[in-house]
């Protein structure tokens, strides 16, 4: 039976929903449709794509439960849409949800943060036999860098920087991620005093000859990564505002907030203003079952601080058009986990002594007490206070720690072969002394015995 009153895909124009949809379909398998990323690009559709690493709790953020064993002290607020409620932790979100859909049904059955980090971002099935691209390669293999000739995904995190040839999977390196560490822009990005334009066009011409004579006969990535960093370099170099800080509005730092995650979403509002296609913006820290609620007490307010500022920004300037924003985690927070240790015959944990203090010997240990919302936030600055004392902390430390590692056994590798190749070489050189006087002493006779 046909129901022709029924629509088809085909009567629906191109939305921002529909983008989502298609990019968590099959592994992003719907948006390699050429039609699709032919419309899109038409548009000059772009992406901000905010990473909660961690990952942020549901319940102490879009979807509170309130008045229940796994409720937690915050309460549910309004929103500017009848109906919906989301944590008081997020009040300057809570005014901007008519902008906002919430997804509160998505999960990878991963409870594992290195395997549900790479899941949700790329959206592959298991098993499949090739590496899936990062949402943000795919959106740059699909629609390009636009009309401004910026990198089409940019990514501003904590830490370093640098190309991630690695978010590519299977389209190949050139569509990695261009990494900006702290926001700060690449190394040697600014064109030296000595050098002149006329000088670097000719240097970048017989750079861009002597690719195409090295592509001859090779697979197109064994030099398109290369020689796309190269034409990515010279466009960035032409827009070192975009990283001038100084040059920022006082009052749009205050908006989006002194802190690192504001910084670096106000950034992310200039590259997209400048035009890039992908804007990937990494907060860190959100692992917080180990103190869950003190824990989203310090990090919810500069989140939805910096979050609804961008919003309301791209709402004003009418981006919120071709604009897809998007706010995720790789995981929540399991309801039962969080009974165990917060529910409510659960006590709050004394605070430790530190090594050192002047105790009485005698004095009987701490014990846990009563929930009291005001004192645990009288706890909170106290700890905030304490670790603004030790400075800032680089969450990348492992990571970095794990690649020094790598690069000492590789160095390690190198050395034990020149050594190996140094005792050869000397063999040889010993077998051909030994030769060179078996041949002299041999002559030496003969010639003797002739004489």
């Amino acid at each position: 039976m046909t129901y022709s009153h029924l629509c088809t895909p085909r009567d629906h124009l191109v939305s921002r929903r529909a983008l989502l949809g298609a990019a968590g379909a099959a592994g992003l398998g719907s948006l390699l449709r050429p039609a699709m990323a032919a419309d899109l690009q038409k548009k000059q559709k772009q992406v901000l794509f905010i990473w909660i690493d961690g990952g942020m709790s549901q319940l102490e953020s879009w979807d509170p439960k309130p008045n229940t064993v796994f409720g937690g002290p915050f309460r549910a607020i309004p929103t500017s849409v009848p109906g919906i409620h989301v944590s008081e932790l997020l009040p300057r979100s809570a005014r901007l949800m008519h902008h906002l859909a919430i997804l509160r049904s998505l999960h990878t059955q991963d409870n594992s943060h290195s395997a549900g980090v790479a899941r949700i971002q790329r959206g592959d099935p298991k098993d499949r036999g090739v590496t899936y691209p990062y949402f943000g390669s795919a959106v740059a293999r699909l629609l390009g860098a636009g009309p401004s000739g910026l990198p089409p995904y940019v990514w501003i995190k904590p830490g370093s920087g640098g190309f991630i040839h690695q978010d590519a999977g299977f389209l190949g390196p050139k569509f990695g991620a261009v990494a900006f560490g702290d926001g700060k822009p690449p190394e040697n990005l600014v064109l030296p005093d000595s050098l002149s334009a006329a000088a670097d066009d000719e240097r970048n011409a017989l750079r861009q000859a002597a690719n195409a004579r090295y592509a001859r006969g090779r697979r197109p990535q064994m030099g398109e990564a290369t020689s796309y960093v190269f034409d990515v370099a010279r466009t960035l170099m032409k827009r070192q505002d975009l990283f001038d800080t100084s040059k920022f509005d006082p009052r749009d730092v205050e908006r989006y907030g002194t802190h690192e995650f504001g910084r670096h979403m106000l950034q992310a509002r200039k590259m997209l203003e400048a035009g890039v296609t992908f804007v990937k913006v990494n907060s860190y820290g959100w692992d917080t079952h180990g103190d869950n609620f003190n824990g989203h007490l310090s990090l919810m307010p500069k989140f939805d601080q910096a979050f609804a500022a961008i919003v309301g920004d791209l709402a004003d300037r009418g981006m919120l058009d071709n604009v897809l924003v998007i706010a995720m985690s790789e995981f929540g927070l399991e309801t039962e986990a969080l009974i165990a240790d917060y529910g409510p015959d659960q006590l709050v944990p004394p605070s430790l002594r530190a090594p050192g203090d002047d105790v009485d010997p005698n004095a009987p240990e701490p014990e846990p007490y009563p929930y009291v919302r005001a004192e645990q936030e009288r706890r909170l600055r106290t700890a905030e206070k304490a670790m603004a004392l030790l400075g800032k902390v680089n969450p990348l430390a492992l990571e970095e720690f794990a690649a020094l590692e790598e690069r000492h056994r590789f160095l390690t590798e190198q050395l034990d072969d020149l050594k190996r190749s140094r005792k050869d070489l000397l063999d040889l050189i010993n077998d051909v002394d030994a030769r060179v006087e078996e041949v002299f002493t041999s002559a030496y006779a003969d010639v003797e015995v002739q004489f």
